[in-house]
């Protein structure tokens, strides 16, 4: 009876934050870009603070602090190399530390930490000895994972020296021979891929003091998966090859013993995971029954209750959106989409109320759990 009493209670405050949640999400906010035509916005702190990349007036992506604003007073966080470099930013922390990739001075792309002010002291992270490298994430402890290329002219997973010493980290596989870091919390754990002796590309949660111990996430039966995000909670998502061969949102069992969760479409045939909060709460993209790509709030329990987020905007907002690559434990997210023809950055936000209702409910739900422990 106190099981049935508890989902009782849970029910109401199920269908009132999701409700609530649902009308909250009505404000969309482009972020522009940085005087060219396309943007992307990649991560998204506590405070409100957007990185990603943008086109510049010559037309060559570069990295940029977003004005959340929508007002355009976006930052170019510059390179390491010349004009016509490249740079992109791919995580900020809660510090506003941010970290990603740039073209250095002999052409080759680097694993770097931005300058926040945008006036070009920016860090060249280096490799594993090779030519190449390239930062992912950030935690609030500024420790930085990515991939760069190892002296045997491999990719490997790799923790970065902040400092800039080059005293970086060759993380391994799981006995191939490539692997990348997408993610790493702030316990230190890290995810992302690896290759196996018997398998392609496949999640991999990795040992962060470089000895091998790296775990096989496994995947959804088709022999292929990758991690993106692990959060605070270290609950890891990503996407994988079911047995039908088709890309699905995953929710990673991270003791590697599979029991990891299908977390479905919006109805069509493919969907990715990239971020997920300490909530909880899971955005990525999937296809809807038109076949078109739609940003999506996934249901963590795998039972197919996916929002797409285009249905909590208005719907002469002029926006489809298209992919949410992050969001922060304030409900807020990041990504791109279309807006009146153009491929830009937007900030999808949420009102502080509702994210304390989803605090709330996560309180009810571990309340429920643990009386029907007992």
């Amino acid at each position: 009876m106190k099981t049935k009493k508890t989902i009782l209670c849970v029910i109401p405050a199920v269908i009132f934050i999701i409700n609530s949640f649902a009308c909250a999400y009505n404000q969309v906010i482009d972020l522009g870009t940085l005087g060219g035509q396309r943007s992307t916005a990649t991560s998204i702190n506590d405070s409100g603070q957007i990185v990603g990349y943008t086109d510049g007036s010559l037309g060559v992506p570069r990295a940029c602090l977003f004005d959340s604003t929508g007002k355009g007073n976006n930052i170019n966080l510059g390179v390491l190399g010349g004009d016509l470099s490249y740079s992109e930013a791919h995580s900020i922390n809660n510090n506003g530390q941010i970290a990603g990739y740039s073209d250095n001075s002999t052409s080759n792309p680097s694993a770097c930490l931005f300058d926040p002010t945008g006036w070009g002291a920016n860090s060249d992270l280096g490799s594993l000895g090779g030519s190449y490298s390239n930062a992912e994430s950030i935690n609030n402890h500024g420790q930085i994972v990515g991939y760069a290329r190892n002296t045997s002219r491999n990719q490997s997973a790799c923790l970065f020296d902040p400092t800039g010493h080059e005293n970086n980290i060759d993380l391994g596989s799981l006995g191939g021979n490539q692997s990348c870091a997408y993610s790493i919390n702030d316990n230190g754990q890290i995810a992302g891929w690896a290759k196996s002796l018997i398998r392609s590309q496949v999640a991999c949660l990795f040992d962060s003091s470089g000895n091998g111990n790296n775990i096989d996430l496994g995947d959804l039966g088709g022999g292929w998966s990758y991690a993106y995000s692990i959060n605070n909670n270290g609950q890891i998502i990503g996407y994988s090859y079911n047995s039908s061969g088709a890309w699905r949102a995953c929710l990673f069992d991270p003791s590697g013993n599979g029991n990891n969760i299908n977390l479905g479409t919006l109805g069509g045939g493919e969907s990715e995971a990239y971020s997920n909060n300490d909530i909880g709460q899971i955005v990525g993209t999937a296809r809807n029954g038109a076949g078109d790509s739609h940003a999506c709030l996934f249901d963590a329990t795998g039972g197919g209750n996916n929002i797409d987020l285009n249905t909590l905007i208005a719907p002469a907002s002029g926006w489809t959106l298209q992919y949410a690559y992050d969001i922060n434990n304030n409900g807020w997210i990041v990504g791109f989409g279309m807006h009146n023809g153009q491929s830009h950055a937007y900030l999808l936000v949420v009102p502080e109320p509702v994210s304390a209702l989803m605090f709330g409910l996560g309180g009810i739900l571990l309340l429920g759990r643990k009386k029907k422990e007992s």
